[in-house]
């Protein structure tokens, strides 16, 4: 594509060098770099894009993006914008064809309940003829073929590729976990959503954003792009968010309050049942097969967002209904024991306190928790998950998570302080396989053990290493048997 095509309707400051040159990619990375490619001089974290802009060039790079000038070979075009990392988003659109025209996108943002709130309006939406694509911390989903996510928003470059890809497919509709991170690094710059989810917000990435209010102004980016807004009215920063929207609003919750609502609430240990209530006055009732009260407020919230989105009663019933489970969250396996083991992605304080709730009405016998905490992450949440765990279970077993950079003992020192104030019997194992195998060892009839805290992933975080560890796997081998 030719480079003034590219930047076409990008607030540039000024242009140095020819515009009229084709572009073959895109790269922010100067080791993905290919001949005639656009570099952006991203400032990062860690890094300055603009100090690897020679190394770009000599791959091949034609033209740069920046935000300051630097010394460069005569023949290289260079564009200036005020922020070159929020430029990414536009240009991208432009590169692939501004591909989201014309879709119906749906992001849902939230600490809990992101990934299931978009499997379930997925389902809602395929369910009704409207073929659905999915972008997401498990996976991406595009027709029948499955992506595995690098994180949970993609960069631009790739977001706008995929989201290229899923219009070749026919999909006509893309719900999209979108990050607080993803929000503060504009890597949803450009796109517009019909309909912007907020779940809920409790304390979690505050080694990112510094405070909960941060934490919150990040979350609110999502929906000066939206059309419509669908708000958690329980929660009480969805009450706070609700006090700065200028778009069409629908809130959901327990109470009749919300615009949708759910009453008569049956929870056991199939799942969940509920009466669905509209604006209409219109009902429908319920049944989920993922247990707790969460999973109450996630089929709220896609209900919502369907509904916001035109979708009928019965859509959104069969929708609902038809989802039955989601990788690594409240996952029981099939161990064929006479306890039970459930395999979840908390990794925060409320996310957490959710499970260990909903497990606790479940659980016949003792409630066994094996957990720990991530690495290079909020520290400050560490005693407080350890407070939680001792105080809803029985006996906890603390190991690593992704220990990342961090010493796994140093971790687990400061979970320790929150535990010992709960009085919960534990053991320290730092292996986090040998910490399962001794979870199982001591199950007997009717327990019920948790791993938390690694969910659907298939990998460990061990100092610069990255290991395979699929806890399915694991607990398999350790069983004898192929699966579970």
């Amino acid at each position: 594509m030719v480079l003034k095509d590219v930047i076409r309707d990008v607030e540039v400051l000024h242009t140095e060098g020819p515009l009229d040159i084709d572009i073959k990619a895109l790269t922010f990375d100067s080791r993905q770099v290919t001949p005639d490619s656009l570099f952006f001089c991203i400032e990062g974290l860690e890094s300055d894009g603009h100090d690897y802009a020679d190394a770009a060039i000599s791959k091949g790079a034609r033209a740069l993006v920046l935000s300051r000038d630097i010394n460069l070979a005569d023949n290289i075009t260079k564009i200036f914008v005020k922020k070159p990392r929020r430029a990414l988003g536009p240009i991208a659109s432009n590169f692939y064809g501004k591909p989201s025209q014309g879709l119906t996108l749906v992001g849902v943002t939230g600490t809990n309940g992101k990934t299931t709130t978009t499997y379930l309006i997925k389902s809602i939406l395929d369910g009704s003829g409207i073929k659905a694509g999915l972008v997401g911390t498990i996976k991406n989903i595009i027709g029948d073929r499955d992506i595995p996510a690098v994180r949970t928003t993609p960069d631009p470059i790739l977001l706008n590729r995929m989201i290229r890809d899923m219009t070749r497919e026919d999909i006509k509709a893309v719900v999209m976990e979108v990050s607080s991170h993803a929000l503060e690094l504009d890597r949803v710059e450009g796109l517009s959503f019909e309909t912007g989810v907020f779940t809920n917000l409790s304390q979690d990435h505050l080694d990112f954003h510094g405070s909960l209010d941060k934490y919150l102004e990040s979350k609110k980016k999502l929906f000066s792009q939206s059309e419509r807004a669908v708000i958690n009215i329980d929660d009480e920063y969805g009450r706070q968010i609700l006090k700065d929207l200028n778009c069409k609003v629908y809130t959901y919750g327990l109470e009749k309050d919300a615009n949708i609502y759910a009453k008569d609430i049956d929870l056991n240990a199939q799942g969940v049942g509920f009466s669905l209530c509209l604006p209409d006055k219109s009902s429908s009732y319920i049944r989920m097969g993922i247990p707790g009260l969460f999973s109450v407020y996630n089929g709220l919230a896609a209900a919502t967002a369907s509904y916001s989105l035109g979708q009928s009663i019965e859509a959104i019933k069969k929708g609902l209904e038809k989802v039955r489970t989601v990788a690594g969250r409240f996952e029981l396996l099939d161990t064929k024991t006479d306890y039970s083991v459930i395999i979840d992605y908390a990794h925060t304080p409320d996310g957490l306190q959710n499970i260990l709730r909903t497990a606790r009405a479940l659980s016949k016998g003792r409630l066994i928790l094996l957990f720990g905490c991530g690495g290079d992450r909020d520290r400050s949440k560490r005693p407080i998950m350890g407070k939680i765990a001792g105080v809803y279970s029985d006996f906890c077993i603390v190991t690593s998570d992704n220990p990342r950079s961090e010493d796994p003992m140093a971790i687990i020192e400061e979970i320790l302080p929150g535990l010992r104030a709960s009085k919960c019997p534990y053991e320290i194992i730092e292996d986090r396989k040998q910490a399962i195998a001794y979870g199982l060892r001591i199950c007997q009839k009717d327990d019920l053990l948790i791993l938390a805290g690694k969910g659907h992933e298939t990998y460990q975080i061990l100092g610069d290493r990255t290991i395979h560890f699929d806890e399915r796997e694991i607990v398999a081998d350790l069983l004898g048997r192929e699966k579970v």
